[in-house]
């Protein structure tokens, strides 16, 4: 097969150049012709399709680039031990220490149409490789542009760089790649800079634990090896907001909660029309219509800033935000209830009254009034 998806000239003249599906069809009535199908039975299976065109999706195996990770992994995880680096919630280290000390070699290599391009370059040299092979590491040698490329060709082959030609990869790098080089990339690097020097290493990075190997371990792992420095001290991880079932919010699911949307309030229409602009099943989207009909009959109502902050804040002790509308609003309730506290606690102030400037010394205070200052002072 060729990375069309048709069949090669190994297909013989009967089916090559058709396009796999149709090869398909051929094969089949070929086989019948030869009498060799013995029958056909119904085969219930998953198949992969694509969120986005609803495709199904076909494995094309091809050479890919690696990297071999082991001593960047085992730097990083030595620093979080030794404490260089701390993660916050600590109980995120056991993810770190478990993905880093079973690493595997790293396929840094896309196939995309945009990205990094890989600085690897295959080799033809007339009367030495007069017909590289794109499946031997051999033929290959990296540079920082076609003249470095050249000489080390011309170094490793014992040629004179003259009779060098050389073709770029086409695949670009996994974009954890780049991103990876994001802490000292953004700063001139690999020049010195007076940006490197003064911003470069950071100090805290705040994001969200699912990307914790994904960017974070690679920032950490590239870091070290390329400036022999940590990108930061500290890694704050967050809880992921998700939807109220545990779902990761997307645009193609229809599930995202728009924080504008709850503060200010939204109309049944506007949420049922995300519904109608995803790309969920029709039988997907005729069971969360009834859903959100039955639990918004008349929309979100308008919650504000302070009950989404509230709730937000509440669920903070959880990994993960499986946020709830209706906690948003019960919030709101609260939240009420607190302003109208504070509005009935003022209205029995005496006029002009002003706080004790010398603290709490010479008060009689009771023994919820001295737990709730205890409070403050511990909260200061």
């Amino acid at each position: 097969m060729d990375e069309d998806g048709k069949i090669n000239h190994h297909g013989g003249e009967q089916f090559a150049g058709l396009a796999r599906f149709e090869a398909r069809i051929q094969i089949y009535k070929a086989l019948e012709k030869l009498g060799q199908i013995k029958g056909k039975t119904p085969n219930p299976m998953r198949l992969g399709l694509c969120s986005k065109s609803n495709d199904i999706i076909e494995p094309y195996l091809k050479p890919q680039w690696y990297v071999d990770c082991k001593d960047m992994a085992k730097r990083s995880v030595d620093a979080v031990r030794n404490k260089d680096l701390k993660i916050i919630p600590e109980f995120h280290e056991r993810t770190w220490y478990q993905w880093l000390e079973n690493i595997q070699d790293w396929c840094i290599s896309r196939q995309l149409w945009w990205g990094h391009r890989i600085p690897v370059y295959l080799v033809k040299i007339p009367g030495v490789i007069d017909h590289p092979d794109i499946n031997n590491n051999e033929h290959y040698v990296v540079g920082r542009d076609m003249e470095e490329a050249k000489k080390n060709a011309a170094k490793k082959f014992n040629v004179d760089a003259s009779k060098v030609e050389l073709s770029q990869d086409e695949d670009v790098l996994d974009t954890w790649f780049s991103s990876g080089l994001f802490p000292f990339a953004t700063m001139g690097w690999p020049k010195k800079t007076d940006d490197l020097k003064s911003f470069y290493p950071g100090d805290l990075l705040e994001t969200g634990h699912d990307i914790l190997f994904f960017w974070v371990a690679r920032m950490v792992m590239m870091s070290l090896e390329l400036e022999d420095k940590l990108p930061f001290h500290t890694v704050f991880l967050h809880p992921m907001v998700r939807d109220e079932e545990g779902g990761k919010m997307s645009k193609s699911k229809g599930n995202v909660i728009d924080p504008l949307e709850v503060m200010d309030s939204c109309s049944l229409d506007v949420l049922l029309q995300k519904l109608y602009d995803s790309n969920l099943p029709e039988s997907e989207i005729k069971k969360t219509v009834l859903q959100k009909t039955k639990e918004f009959p008349n929309g979100i109502p308008e919650c504000g800033t302070d009950a989404l902050r509230f709730a937000l804040m509440n669920y903070m002790v959880q990994s993960s935000i499986n946020l709830d509308v209706k906690r948003v609003v019960g919030y709101r309730q609260f939240c009420n209830k607190l302003w109208n506290i504070n509005k009935f606690a003022l209205s029995n102030f005496t006029e002009g009254f002003e706080p004790e400037k010398t603290g709490v010394k010479g008060l009689k205070l009771s023994l919820s009034d001295k737990w709730i200052l205890s409070r403050l002072s511990a909260l200061i």
